[in-house]
């Protein structure tokens, strides 16, 4: 009788630990933007790549436009555990002690998209996110959302449109000097709140990728856009190292590849992404897009560049001129 008990109670602790073995492992991955932005469906397809390269060992739960931690929180929430995956913009990690990242908030300082990828694919993209790694995070890759522009209820055309403006950023001390820069009061708040502010007047304008822009309805309570593509605002994929070492080798590797083809979907959609809220917001009626001429767009250079000599101090002038040799960016032509 007593034999008899051992071995169900045995059979019974081995169909539970089966059972155990066989549940998903569960990654939340967090962001503070919509769900049909590039960022949010390019989480979405890493959902979908990791599901089918595991044959359904991990689910990952996406949780779009601050539904689980709001921007402050992030950060915290997944150096404590909370969550195990952000795709926090770059302009987080200054805050978090990082202050190289903050090469990518510098204006100006990418011509374009072939300009940025030298830098994010490669030796400088790559020792930024080792960086990380004493912070309890890993590093897994860079996805674009687009260029920024900046937006408020009256024209812009030359700097001088945007002095004594309450202009809405993230937390980034290059970004602080930018609006500086312009003779703006900047104004650090949370993505989520930035629609609020802009109807009640608590800012006067802001700085997006116009799919940002469009999809948080900004649009809709700033009258004027102008297409000054001054600076990128771009994400670094990121994971709790912990728990990311902890992951069995094959799982991490499979894992690995979901990231390459979401991150190559990332970066293919964030322009298609812009250009199609472009149009959105134009044929919404309810914003004025303003294309700056050759000189208009150079008086914004030349007001702006300056910013990159002034934040050596803090970025670290090696790294800015990494950025510079890779970019063949020349301030001094200007």
């Amino acid at each position: 009788m007593k034999v008899s008990k051992l071995l169900v109670g045995l059979l019974a602790g081995a169909l539970s630990l089966a059972a155990y073995a066989q549940q998903p492992i569960v990654i939340k991955f967090s962001h503070v933007v919509a769900a049909d932005t590039p960022k949010g469906k390019a989480a979405e397809m890493f959902a979908k790549k990791a599901a089918e390269l595991t044959k359904g060992r991990v689910k990952v739960e996406v949780y779009a436009n601050s539904t689980l931690y709001k921007d402050k929180e992030e950060m915290e929430a997944l150096q404590l555990g909370a969550v195990q995956m952000l795709a926090p913009s770059l302009a987080k990690f200054g805050p978090l002690g990082v202050k190289e990242f903050e090469v990518f908030d510098l204006p100006f300082i990418f011509s374009d998209y072939d300009a940025l990828r030298k830098v994010t694919n490669g030796p400088v993209g790559k020792q930024l996110l080792t960086k990380l790694e004493p912070k309890g995070i890993r590093g897994l890759g860079y996805w674009d959302n687009g260029f920024k522009s900046f937006s408020a209820n009256t024209p812009i055309t030359t700097p001088a449109d945007l002095k004594g403006k309450k202009m809405r950023i993230q937390s980034s001390k290059v970004l602080e000097e930018q609006m500086r820069s312009l003779g703006s009061l900047p104004q650090v708040m949370a993505f989520s709140e930035v629609y609020q502010a802009l109807q009640t007047g608590v800012v006067d304008g802001t700085e997006n990728p116009i799919s940002n822009l469009y999809t948080q309805k900004m649009h809709e309570v700033q009258k004027h856009l102008t297409l000054t593509q001054h600076g990128y605002l771009g994400y670094a994929v990121i994971v709790n190292k912990k728990f990311w070492d902890g992951l069995p080798d094959d799982v991490r590797k499979q894992l690995d590849d979901a990231m390459e083809q979401a991150t190559r979907y990332a970066n293919q959609i964030a322009k298609v992404e812009n250009d199609s809220a472009l149009d959105a917001v134009k044929k919404s009626g309810k914003t004025t897009v303003h294309v700056p001429t050759p000189a208009e767009r150079l008086a914004f250079k030349k007001a702006l560049v300056p910013v990159h000599q002034k934040m050596e101090g803090r970025v670290g002038k090696e790294t800015i001129q990494a950025v510079y040799r890779d970019t063949g960016f020349k301030p001094d032509s200007l």
